[in-house]
């Protein structure tokens, strides 16, 4: 894949970082940043995406470990633990970020998820292996390269099933994205962030580009509402 094959329509600058993924304290502004992408995660489709495939890879009386990479305010390893509870499954979470005070933070609200392990570690050196593997809006902060890096790993790292969930990059996901943080989550963070994101985000076809050149065969890629994508790949039979 060439270097440049996204750079017409995507616009990725690795000099353009994010604000919650800069170096910081914890703030009043980060804490409400995080709320408000849980509150994202919850109105837009996230949440229902992850159920989705837990609905289908993980059964009443299993005994599962997961790794979620690029944990962030780790809400989504919380959903995975009430889901699984509530299915009587038996599930283990390794949160992995390399954001200290946002791994603080989401410690804090993990009290009552003894099941989730929060470890601080950059995702490109971090090689532990999984039932499952997860990786949740997180791959457009990265290059196309980069990207790829992580989903070989993704894949290696994964012995039953994998699954990393996006932003789609869409002109209504753009405007969308910009008439929300201009009339309800208005946060400065929050805005620059979330503006940032779906600019940078992948379309549909780059995605589906993306894991061919990483190696995957025989995987899902399917469009979920709200301007959400996934590749997913299960490894062993699902009967």
């Amino acid at each position: 894949m060439h270097t440049n094959l996204f750079c017409r329509d995507r616009r990725f600058d690795a000099g353009v970082i994010e604000m919650m993924d800069r170096p910081q304290e914890v703030s009043h502004e980060l804490r409400a940043d995080l709320e408000n992408l849980r509150r994202l995660n919850s109105y837009f489709g996230s949440y229902r995406l992850i159920r989705s495939y837990l609905r289908r890879w993980c059964k009443p009386g299993q005994d599962i470990v997961l790794i979620d990479l690029c944990t962030g305010f780790g809400d989504i390893p919380r959903f995975i633990v009430s889901w699984c509870r509530a299915a009587g499954v038996a599930i283990r979470i390794i949160a992995v970020d390399s954001q200290p005070s946002t791994l603080q933070i989401a410690r804090e609200h993990s009290a009552t998820y003894p099941e989730i392990e929060y470890e601080s570690a950059d995702i490109f050196e971090f090689q532990e292996t999984a039932d499952l593997v997860f990786c949740s809006l997180a791959l457009h902060h990265f290059s196309e390269l980069d990207a790829i890096k992580i989903l070989r790993q993704i894949d290696a790292m994964a012995r039953r099933g994998a699954l990393i969930a996006d932003l789609e990059r869409t002109d209504l996901g753009i405007l969308g994205i910009d008439l929300l943080t201009a009339l309800a989550f208005r946060e400065l963070m929050t805005r620059f962030d979330a503006r940032l994101s779906i600019r940078r985000s992948f379309s549909f076809q780059e995605m589906e580009l993306l894991a061919t050149e990483a190696g995957w065969r025989s995987f899902e890629h399917r469009r979920f509402p709200v301007c959400r994508q996934a590749i997913a790949k299960y490894k062993v039979s699902q009967e």
